[in-house]
């Protein structure tokens, strides 16, 4: 089992040889590479595999009993200071290892199809395999400066991958916006550790619990500067988590590719802050009020992220609201002490989330066969509806995710979410009315995203998009240069071409896009050249379907880890028998037990919170009536202006203040940007017309005296008695002057 546990330290660095590998062949033989492209999808795939079946056996071991284990060696070492690097091994570890990789897995898998069409395909694996790479380290890391480096690395790959399609001006201004709000949480953290280290001397876990454990109850240390180096590092878990105030990043995310979307909202960037905070659960605990604050921004960010999914339009923008508020209610766990249920609520929301990205970005590859490659209208909810007939398996998968999220049994996230209700009640009854409230927003706002897309009929015809339509298409290759070309599109009636074939590691057939333009017409259809389905959107082709068919199962089964069989004599359950480590180390008894009749009470008041959202939301979009004039309905109030009723301006506030973010990024750009671009004018003025002034005006003055002594001392008598009886003149006029005054 040692043995098994030295080597663990491959888990983060298997991944890298592809990334490497793909740098050096763009360097050395580009040509070469470009055109063998497709064969990278494989050893990905592959190397990840590995890491996931290394994980699995790690975690068995931990199942079975098996104690925390520590491995470092000595990077520096001098009299007064010693720092070490290494890996930990415990089942925090494990979890988030096995999650990552059957995630990355998957994704991996679903992009070779997905970004097959793209020029910028090496670019895209490269970013993703460093990714994970920088995730499995952060996880694995057995000290803070670790942690540090690949949190770091983590935020680089994620505002590469989110600008991945960098000339689209939009997409270079949400890898700014995220990275600029990251660099706000990892200053904090920066200065956490720095704080901790000072308190403690060491970046170690294991001592660092230790230590303050010691000193905080026997007032060895400052409370205040202990409670605000706490915060300091909880900050860095709020921007990376996308906590409320610094979550503002997560919705722009969404310009990324849908892959990218799926791993970053399922398993990597925000699942990051979620490991921090449970990694540094036993610090945390000791310290005085900031669980209570951990647990307010998590109550705040779970209500916040619902409200404001629920007038999106985007599909993809709509989910990214929807993970800022589960993710609320999995840092509310910790916050409230139940370090058990926000574990497992990571893991199920992980893969429920996954399959949903993953089935938007099928959705949106349908849409794309019928209103081209535009975002504002292939991700459109607005004008989707009726795709269940087109795309069932999508449909289909779509749904599980959707009622798992929603919270209804036997799915995933009812298990996990349940426990976290029922703990909140023990915690506050004001945190348990507004978590089980958003519960039933959640319930709403998910089955409005399914009504919109997969239920009535195709609303585009309801739009002007027949006859001929011009459609921008971007080319984004290695290198970056823009192309753009105007295709123009029939529709409904359009005819795709699929003439040019080459092969594929996972597909039998992709198709060849032309010269130097991104024409995903040529990609979306890949069936039989004798069966013209061009005409209504088409299921997405099998490398995109077995993922979603892995994360279905997924989202079916991975629940029961952590059923609370113990009450039924059968022993306790996996999730409580893996965390059994981690349960001990905390030096406090958080052993997990549950009264059956109150389980079970508790969960048919959620189910019932969780009907009633459903059965609202099938009232306003349960039909393709009702739901594309409730689409239309708050247009409608705009114009009534003065007529609209007490009820209908109710609504139109909600819409708006949804639809508008909660005017928080609004409240930003004039505070915030516009007041340090304010600042910097500010100072430019300053520094060009006072400093600059002054300098130059010195300059001037010196100029001009010279300039006037240089004819008075000319030389000439008469010009000095001149000089000198004018001096004399005015010196007598002003002494006149002071005395008559």
């Amino acid at each position: 089992m040692e043995h098994t546990y030295q080597y663990a330290w491959m888990i983060p660095f298997l991944p890298l040889p592809v990334t490497i590998s793909i740098g050096l062949g763009l360097l050395l033989i580009p040509t070469a590479t470009k055109r063998a492209r497709r064969m990278w999808a494989f050893p990905s795939v592959s190397l990840l595999t590995i890491v996931m079946v290394f994980s699995a056996d790690i975690s068995i071991q931990q199942i079975n009993g098996s104690s925390v284990y520590q491995y470092l060696c000595s990077w520096t070492i001098n009299n007064d200071f010693s720092f070490e690097f290494g890996h930990l091994i415990d089942p925090l570890t494990s979890i988030m290892s096995i999650l990552i990789t059957t995630v990355g897995i998957m994704v991996f898998i679903y992009s070779d199809n997905y970004m097959s069409h793209d020029q910028g395909y090496l670019r895209f694996f490269t970013s993703m395999s460093f990714f994970t790479t920088s995730m499995l380290g952060l996880v694995t890391s057995s000290n803070l400066v670790q942690i540090y480096i690949f949190w770091e690395l983590v935020g680089m790959c994620s505002y590469l991958l989110i600008g991945f399609w960098f000339t689209r001006p939009i997409a270079a201004n949400a890898c700014q916006k995220a990275f600029v709000t990251n660099r706000v949480g990892d200053f904090g953290l920066l200065l956490g550790i720095l704080g901790f280290y000072w308190i403690t001397g060491s970046f170690e876990f294991r001592e660092l619990f230790e230590i303050l454990n010691n000193l905080i109850p026997n007032n060895g240390v400052n409370s205040l500067f202990a409670t605000l180096c706490a915060f300091l590092l909880f900050v860095g878990a709020v921007a990376k988590s996308a906590q409320f105030p610094l979550h503002v990043w997560l919705p722009d995310a969404m310009e990324g590719p849908t892959p990218i979307s799926a791993l970053i909202h399922a398993a990597t960037m925000v699942a990051a802050g979620i490991f921090l905070v449970a990694r540094l659960f036993p610090l945390f605990r000791v310290i005085p009020h900031i669980m209570g604050f951990i647990s307010l921004i998590g109550i705040i960010t779970v209500l916040l992220g619902a409200t404001l999914s629920l007038a999106q339009r985007d599909i993809k923008r709509s989910l990214a609201y929807s993970t800022m508020s589960q993710l609320g209610y999995i840092m509310l766990a910790p916050g409230i002490g139940s370090y058990r249920a926000a574990l497992f609520h990571l893991i199920t929301h992980a893969y429920s989330k996954a399959l949903l990205f993953l089935g938007s970005g099928s959705v949106i590859h349908s849409m794309e066969s019928i209103v081209g490659y535009s975002p504002d209208k292939s991700q459109n909810m607005a004008l989707m509806g009726g795709l269940t007939k087109y795309v069932p398996i999508t449909k289909t998968t779509f749904y599980a995710g959707t009622l798992s999220l929603c919270g209804i049994p036997p799915l995933a996230c009812f298990w996990s979410k349940d426990e976290i209700l029922n703990d909140s009640w023990l915690y506050s009854p004001i945190f348990a009315i507004i978590a089980c409230s958003t519960a039933g927003l959640t319930a709403f706002y998910m089955f409005r995203i399914y009504l919109l897309t997969f239920e009535g009929h195709l609303r585009v015809q309801f739009q002007n998009y027949s006859g001929t339509k011009n459609s921008s298409f971007y080319s984004i290759s290695i290198w970056g240069k823009e192309v753009t070309e105007l295709v123009n599109i029939n529709l409904p009636f359009l005819v795709i071409n699929t003439n040019n074939e080459r092969l594929s590691f996972f597909l039998n057939k992709v198709y060849q896009i032309g010269g130097n333009v991104r024409n995903p017409m040529q990609f979306f259809s890949t069936h039989s050249d004798n069966k013209d389905t061009s005409t209504y959107p088409p299921e997405s082709d099998n490398t995109m379907l077995l993922p979603l068919l892995v994360l279905f199962l997924f989202t079916l089964f991975i629940g029961s880890i952590g059923i609370p069989f113990e009450q039924l004599g059968t022993g306790f359950d996996i999730l409580s028998k893996w965390l059994t480590p981690s349960i001990n180390l905390l030096h406090k008894n958080l052993n997990y037990s549950v009264d059956w009749y109150e389980f079970v009470t508790n969960a048919i008041f959620s189910v019932n919170i969780a009907f009633l959202g459903i059965f609202i939301a099938s009232l306003f979009y349960g039909s393709v009536y009702s739901s594309f004039q409730s689409l239309e309905l708050i247009n409608s109030f705009v114009k009534m202006g003065p007529k609209r009723t007490f009820y209908d301006r109710i609504i139109y506030g909600i819409y708006s203040w949804s639809y508008n973010r909660g005017y928080i990024d609004i409240f930003y750009e004039t505070s915030l940007i516009k007041g340090i671009r304010g600042l910097a004018q500010l100072t430019h003025f300053f520094d060009k017309q006072i400093i600059d002034g002054i300098t130059n005006g010195i300059g001037v003055t010196t100029f001009f005296v010279g300039e006037g002594i240089k004819y008075v001392g000319g030389g000439r008598i008469s010009s000095y008695l001149f000089g000198f009886l004018s001096c004399v003149l005015v010196f007598f006029f002003l002494l006149r002057t002071h005395f008559l005054f």
